[in-house]
């Protein structure tokens, strides 16, 4: 370009400085979870069809569905208890499905999951129940005594609300929301760095499951953790969720801002966290 050809106000290319042009924009950071392309068929019923999700690092994600809609046997697909027919799962960049079988065990250890309904072993008394990671032995996790788990047992007890006594405790002897906190002090108690909520205030009464939920966002905050809620309660949706993805046919349909979920602007989304009987979504009647 010659200097008559130059337009007024824009610097000639050999006026503009060559960094500006070379230097590459900010990184975007690496998603703490990755899901592309999940498919996952039981016998005729494709459950996944095609999931993409990501979830990034210190964020809580909640997913939302209704009944039979993938949204469990997406969770138990990440933490290996179903296999996927097909897709990836990343954890930190790497896909867990083509790691070796030590190195896919290393990083779900790194996983707490608090299960729907508590899920504690009948024949161990609550701390046991609280200090199983700690005391079972995995790879590039140091082994600890039986004293020092049980300490630790009691430090995530109060965590949770709850004192040292109550881990002498059998599971049986406990109230439904007791065992909801022994579930969640299990789930922290090897300080994961990413957590799952399957339906984590199911069965409970509006008071206790805000507590709960309360507990939730302390632990999740205390370790700086990635979470991941899997819920049918919108109160409970709104309060521990960052974000929010809704899970219907097989794939995610919406994502946004879990405090967009009463005002998505999706009829789907609003049909179902508004409880609406008619909309788009329609019930399959067995006949």
């Amino acid at each position: 370009m010659s200097p008559a050809d130059a337009v007024p106000g824009v610097p000639s290319p050999a006026a503009r400085p060559r960094d500006a042009e070379q230097r590459p924009g900010p990184a975007s950071p690496t998603p703490k979870i990755s899901v592309r392309g999940l498919r996952k068929r039981f016998g005729t019923k494709q459950v996944l069809d095609g999931v993409d999700l990501d979830v990034m690092p210190g964020t809580s994600m909640v997913v939302i569905g209704g009944s039979g809609t993938g949204k469990s046997v997406l969770i138990k697909s990440i933490l290996g208890l179903v296999t996927p027919d097909e897709g990836t799962i990343e954890i930190d960049g790497r896909d867990i499905l083509r790691l070796p079988r030590g190195e896919r065990e290393a990083t779900r250890a790194r996983i707490g999951m608090l299960f729907q309904n508590g899920a504690l072993f009948d024949s161990l008394p609550v701390w046991e129940n609280v200090a199983f990671a700690l005391l079972a032995h995995t790879r590039g996790r140091p082994r600890i005594t039986r004293a020092a788990a049980r300490a630790r047992a009691a430090d995530i007890l109060a965590q949770v609300g709850l004192s040292p006594s109550v881990g002498d405790l059998s599971p049986a002897e406990l109230s439904g929301g007791m065992q909801k906190r022994v579930g969640l002090a299990r789930a922290i108690a090897a300080q994961p760095d990413i957590l799952f909520f399957d339906e984590p205030t199911t069965g409970l009464d509006p008071i206790m499951g805000a507590v709960i939920d309360g507990l939730i966002i302390d632990c999740v905050k205390r370790l700086g953790s990635t979470a991941v809620a899997i819920t049918h309660d919108m109160a409970s949706a709104t309060r521990i969720g960052d974000r929010a993805a809704m899970l219907f046919g097989g794939r995610i349909i919406w994502e946004g801002a879990a405090r967009d979920l009463l005002a998505s602007g999706n009829p789907m989304v609003e049909q179902f966290t508004h409880g609406r009987r008619d909309g788009p979504i329609q019930m399959e009647l067995r006949r």
